[in-house]
């Protein structure tokens, strides 16, 4: 498939580095409460920084905060309590579990969200072309978007986001309900996304994911939430040694067993 990295596109070299001691995001006591009486404290007291480059996963069981989470981190869901620290002049792309398309060609749907984010008309055909060529979809450009199978759907999402070449990607479970040829699929795409150098800025990526295996191979930190609380913060090879992360935080240790069941 043109475009398309291969197996080896998805192991990642270290973090880049990001300008000394740079802040890409920041929360200092975040707090969300969701709900008509705010009855559902969905984070409590989040102290979280994550730096220019950083390649972070966030684990948990179902409902224990990740996707409000990564909308707090993006700004589509206001705190409660507490600050946010937004990225400073670099552009932001979140991809969900699930992509609205609309009822529009491949490359239209493109070529929209690029205009609607102030690209000039003029130029939007020509870099949502390269976006599809990017991601292997080039033969499907005219194609109605909403016949797309699972797993062109979400590499359309990521060539609608990589048109606007963000610097910053938080992803939710952006394998989810995936078969395992389009998962290594969607997965190589960001291992690339994110290894690229010719970026002025090293690419910073958050994603949530239950899939251990895909956090080995994406991430270099693991951030561990349970009940909207922030439990574990700790590099990836630490999050996967038992002993360590028994003595750092027996409730992460035991979820990790059984997601390995």
């Amino acid at each position: 498939m043109r475009g398309m990295p291969g197996a080896a596109g998805l192991s990642l070299a270290p973090d880049s580095p990001g300008p000394a001691g740079a802040v890409c995001l920041a929360l200092q006591r975040a707090e969300v409460r969701l709900g008509i009486t705010g009855q559902i404290h969905a984070l409590r007291g989040v102290d979280l920084t994550i730096g220019v480059g950083e390649r972070v996963a966030l684990v948990g069981s179902n409902g224990c905060g990740k996707s409000t989470l990564l909308r707090v981190l993006h700004g589509l869901v206001p705190l409660s309590a507490g600050t946010r620290q937004p990225p400073n002049d670099m552009r932001v792309a979140m991809l969900f579990q699930r992509p609205y398309l609309l009822r529009l060609s491949v490359l239209n749907n493109i070529v929209l969200g690029l205009w609607l984010q102030g690209v000039p008309w003029r130029d939007t055909a020509q870099r949502a072309r390269e976006a599809l060529q990017r991601v292997g979809m080039a033969d499907l450009a005219q194609r109605n978007a909403r016949a797309l199978s699972g797993g062109q759907v979400q590499r359309l999402a990521l060539a609608r986001a990589w048109a606007l070449r963000p610097a910053v990607w938080l992803l939710d479970e952006p394998t989810a309900s995936l078969d395992p040829h389009a998962k290594h699929e969607v997965e190589a795409l960001i291992a690339d996304f994110c290894a690229q150098t010719d970026a002025q800025i090293p690419t910073t990526l958050i994603f949530a994911s239950h899939n251990l295996g895909q956090v080995k191979r994406l991430a270099s930190r693991v951030i561990y939430l349970e009940q909207g609380r922030l439990l574990a913060d700790l590099p990836v090879h630490q999050f996967f040694n038992p002993a360590w992360l028994q003595a750092v935080c027996p409730s992460a240790c035991l979820f990790l067993q059984g997601e390995s069941l």
